[in-house]
């Protein structure tokens, strides 16, 4: 199984937009899908349209190992199934610190799972917390939307950062895949003059991480999520280009073919 950690160190970057669209596009390709939610926001939950049930375990109850992380596992479509989260997850943060190698704790429990799906994407929450230590610590790939905005290159650079430092620290061996620029904005065939200098920034400062193709300012993302479906599903293929591309990627380095 191959875990894929979209990150990003501030709100509104993408990063569920992200996870949720290459989870489904993933499993549209027949992989067999587990989308783990590490965000106490639980946006992630709600796009998947997982509905909460009294006593329902949660990724809470999985990282305190409560149940096993089969428990913690629930069916969304033929090949997607979802890991879900509530704001309880907040609760883990106390867990995670206490436990010595917190960094490591949801990595560890993926673990007993690894023969049943083909990917993992884990959507981290947007703060330097103990879920998000140790949903980076999970990772064999890190994928870090950014809006193509100066917050946006701000939160790129944390980010970038707090992975170095869980890398030399041994608390992370995942690589970065890339930066997505996110709601790159275009008037007709010219880039805005914001997103344009956002994006040149990004590409500089990112450096030996790629910049990856932008995920354009446009409503149709929305539009995908809200009704749980593809961009291609919804006639905007186009729009998926900066998702085949990371899975091109990750079709080179893992010798993965497609079904």
């Amino acid at each position: 199984m191959l875990t894929i950690t979209c990150a990003s160190l501030a709100g509104g970057q993408g990063k569920t937009t992200t996870a949720t669209l290459l989870g489904r596009y993933l499993a549209r390709c027949g992989r067999r899908v587990l989308m783990v939610d590490a965000d106490p926001q639980a946006s992630l939950t709600f796009y998947l349209n997982w509905e909460e049930f009294p006593q329902a375990p949660t990724l809470l109850e999985v990282l305190r190992q409560q149940v096993p992380p089969h428990q913690g596992i629930y069916p969304i479509s033929a090949h997607l199934s979802l890991m879900p989260a509530s704001d309880a997850l907040d609760e883990a943060q106390v867990f995670l610190a206490d436990s010595g190698m917190g960094a490591t704790v949801l990595k560890r429990r993926l673990q007993t799972i690894q023969q049943k799906f083909d990917v993992c994407v884990i959507d981290a929450p947007p703060q330097r917390s103990q879920v998000c230590l140790t949903a980076l610590g999970a990772a064999q790939e890190v994928l870090i939307p950014a809006e193509a905005s100066s917050k946006g290159v701000n939160s790129m650079m944390r980010t970038l950062d707090l992975i170095n430092r869980l890398q030399q620290d041994g608390g992370c061996e995942g690589q970065v895949t890339g930066v997505i620029p996110f709601r790159d904005r275009w008037i007709g065939r010219t880039q805005a003059s914001q997103s344009r200098r956002s994006v040149e920034i990004m590409r500089e400062q990112a450096a030996p991480a790629p910049l990856l193709p932008s995920m354009l300012e446009s409503e149709q993302f929305k539009k995908a999520m809200d009704l749980g479906t593809t961009l291609s599903e919804i006639g905007y293929p186009d729009l998926e280009h900066p998702l085949t591309v990371v899975v091109d990627i990750l079709q080179r380095k893992y010798l993965w073919p497609m079904p």
